[in-house]
């Protein structure tokens, strides 16, 4: 097993007053050669978004863009005739492919918007863009992990031009669960987005990651309160 921890307080961070992001790997004006990505996984932003703001109209091509907001609702509108509110609870994923614009602002004027952004570098260039949203069954994620991302259409969740998976977990009690890496050449990228869980012999807390390759499985041994996503990817392409 080899294995790269990134803890919280080393990510990258932006104040912008009405956006306030986190960079787990370069983005925009935050730039560390040492983390550029994670295999396929490019981008992982951890953003809060102050009521009424957002990001205006923006182009993005041949990309995997994965967004899951964590609280409040995200209101979505893109070039190709979408125009959703994403919840808490809610996935949505668009495959950039030849070319989009969109929009995203809270579409709260009260109450901040938290969320995670994920892009994802595709195994298929210049495809017909796509989009997708679903809302997740909180059930399927209780003490267990919840697959919400795959390659294939007829699978739990989203799906994406990768071959790449992710799974959520909200852990109530003391559980350990184990994770098998889905394809050769896989590798799993670890986050807690709260509490508190344990890989191999690294302690993770909240917003902590870690990235494993070169493991076939591994162990999650997670704390009552831990919220856990995992996002297994090809290492190379």
């Amino acid at each position: 097993m080899k294995k790269v921890i990134h803890p919280a307080n080393e990510r990258g961070n932006a104040n912008h007053g009405w956006l306030q992001a986190n960079h787990s790997f370069s983005f925009a004006s935050y730039y560390n050669p040492a983390k550029m990505n994670f295999g396929v996984l490019r981008v992982l932003n951890d953003d809060t978004v102050a009521p009424g703001m957002g990001f205006g109209t923006h182009p993005h091509d041949n990309m995997e863009i994965i967004t899951i907001p964590t609280e409040g609702a995200l209101a979505h509108k893109d070039s190709m005739g979408n125009e959703e509110v994403i919840y808490s609870g809610d996935i949505q994923v668009m495959s950039a492919g030849t070319g989009i614009q969109h929009s995203e602002y809270n579409a709260s004027k009260v109450a901040a918007v938290k969320l995670f952004q994920i892009w994802i570098i595709p195994n298929q260039q210049n495809v017909t863009p796509r989009y997708q949203q679903i809302t997740l069954n909180p059930a399927d994620s209780l003490n267990q992990l919840q697959q919400i991302v795959s390659p294939k259409q007829d699978e739990a969740g989203v799906w994406i031009h990768q071959n790449a998976w992710m799974h959520i977990a909200n852990f109530t009690e003391d559980k350990s669960v184990n994770y098998t890496v889905k394809n050769k050449g896989n590798g799993a990228y670890v986050l807690a987005i709260n509490g508190e869980a344990t890989i191999d012999t690294t302690v993770l807390h909240t917003r902590d990651a870690i990235g494993i390759w070169e493991a076939e499985e591994f162990v999650i041994h997670a704390k009552a309160g831990a919220r856990i996503l995992v996002i297994d990817v090809p290492m190379s392409w």
